[in-house]
């Protein structure tokens, strides 16, 4: 399937908060508002050991994220397959893009295996 196309990426680049859905192996899903940093076609999300999201991810690599504005109405929908990242060459290239767009994180740094970086890459996109 195509990637996102250029007015597709230009919204993503131009946000940095998302709703972020992931599903149990038996389909339970899960929601959770949170931010992203794009690195060329892929999104690139960090999250916590621990977590349910990453539980799911380590089961199911389906995600869907949804990007959206309320004035005007308009938004983004994103289906994709994930990658985990905990260390490597890859791991520590996501970790520069993430600090490059976040203060919060650039004060705050971690490196390999004390968080996991999400690697996104898009599958269908459907945007209003």
């Amino acid at each position: 399937m195509p990637g996102p196309t250029a007015r597709q990426l230009k919204f993503l680049r131009d946000h940095e908060l998302c709703r972020f859905a992931t599903a149990s192996k038996e389909a339970r899903p899960h929601v959770v508002p949170v931010i992203y940093a794009m690195d060329r076609e892929y999104i690139v999300i960090v999250v916590d050991y621990g977590t349910r999201k990453l539980k799911n991810l380590r089961e199911n690599q389906k995600v869907a994220l949804v990007v959206d504005e309320y004035r005007p109405n308009r938004g983004l929908m994103v289906e994709g397959d994930c990658e985990i990242l905990e260390r490597g060459k890859e791991y520590l290239r996501l970790l520069q893009v993430l600090f490059d767009k976040f203060a919060y994180y650039r004060n705050n740094p971690w490196g390999e295996g004390e968080s996991p970086i999400l690697k996104i890459r898009p599958t269908k996109c459907v945007m209003w």
